[in-house]
């Protein structure tokens, strides 16, 4: 293994206020108002929030954080040969951050919180190895998922922190419809409340795969949702407690049909319901319930902007046109941090 080269940059940004033009009628949010919190030659499709810093993955072989309190960007490179590295995948525990990378090689990084010092933790070698997210349960056990390399998910797991990670072998998983995979759009195709989980797939099948024990023994829903060609499926999903959930997704070649693209479950994900056919967004990367909503408020971001329901996903609100966000994460129940091509911005969401 040759010696990682690691280079930061730090800057400091002035915030921009812009407030969005476009209102809507009826209850709940009706407008938001953007900060921009940097803008810089740059994809992020994968962020946690950790207190005041939003850590990110990256392209070109870069990871770093916002910190929000002292308003600076802190970007490091993780140098691995020639090799330019695009982390769509991140997670964290109480102590570190972990970046996985896209692609063959798919290379999993340890990063020190206090110290930024980084260590690689998982390698894998394979012409069709291709990872799409990563979630941890607690401090100790977490979960990667990528496209399968045999018959199933590749799937990793860790018992240790994220010391050591683990592939499960495939005739312990359930096996994949030829064509069935995951996509990278936003690191939603994990999702964890407690002890159950939950993994999306698309392409030749959009189906849910659930798990009660932490990734021992699972069990396989089918969805609805638009399905049979590549770059179909469901690409992102979330829920809010252990019965109700979301999946979004569609078409990706058409990215303004709104019809079966997007889906809703109230027994934990056994059974799945198209809701607000023809009408609301397109094509979405990534679907997130607002917090303390009682599951009925929601937030979509994707080729046709920012929606908004407020009554569980029967109806939807457009409240940005910007089409250049990935991903979103809520800081609390007005407030949330999106990221995209060339941007991180604050969201916050005005009644």
């Amino acid at each position: 293994m040759k010696k990682l080269v690691l280079f930061f940059c730090f800057f400091s940004f002035v915030m921009r206020c812009q407030t969005v033009d476009y209102k809507a009628s009826g209850k709940g949010f009706q407008s938001i108002v953007i900060d921009t919190l940097f803008q810089d030659k740059i994809s992020i499709r994968a962020i946690v929030i950790d207190k005041n810093k939003v850590w990110f993955g990256a392209d070109n072989s870069r990871f770093g954080y916002y910190d929000l309190k002292d308003k600076v960007k802190y970007v490091e490179h993780i140098y691995k040969d020639t090799l330019k590295l695009e982390f769509r995948s991140i997670a964290q525990t109480s102590k570190n951050i972990f970046l996985m990378s896209v692609g063959n090689p798919a290379l999993l990084y340890q990063v020190s919180k206090k110290t930024q010092k980084t260590k690689l933790v998982y390698k894998e070698v394979n012409v069709k190895v291709f990872y799409d997210s990563m979630q941890f349960w607690n401090d100790n056990e977490g979960i990667a998922i990528g496209d399968p390399t045999e018959d199933s998910f590749s799937v990793l797991i860790t018992r240790d922190g994220g010391n050591t990670w683990v592939k499960i072998l495939s005739d312990q998983l359930p096996t994949m419809a030829k064509g069935e995979a995951a996509f990278a759009a936003s690191n939603t195709n994990i999702v964890i409340k407690g002890k159950d989980t939950w993994l999306v797939s698309g392409g030749k099948k959009a189906r849910v795969f659930y798990s009660s024990d932490k990734g021992k023994t699972w069990k396989i829903s089918e969805t609805p949702i638009v399905q049979g060609k590549t770059m179909t499926g469901i690409f992102t999903a979330d829920f809010y407690d252990s019965k109700n959930g979301f999946i979004a997704g569609g078409d990706y070649e058409l990215p303004e049909k709104n019809s079966n693209n997007k889906a809703i479950t109230k027994d934990g994900g056994k059974t799945w319901d198209l809701i607000a056919q023809d009408s609301g967004f397109g094509y979405a990367s990534c679907v997130q319930y607002i917090p303390k909503s009682n599951g009925k408020e929601l937030v979509v971001v994707g080729t046709l902007g920012l929606h908004y329901s407020a009554d569980g996903g029967n109806t939807w609100k457009q409240l940005s046109t910007d089409s250049s966000f990935f991903t979103i994460r809520f800081m609390n129940s007005n407030t949330a941090i999106a990221t995209g091509h060339n941007k991180m911005v604050m969201i916050h969401f005005k009644k």
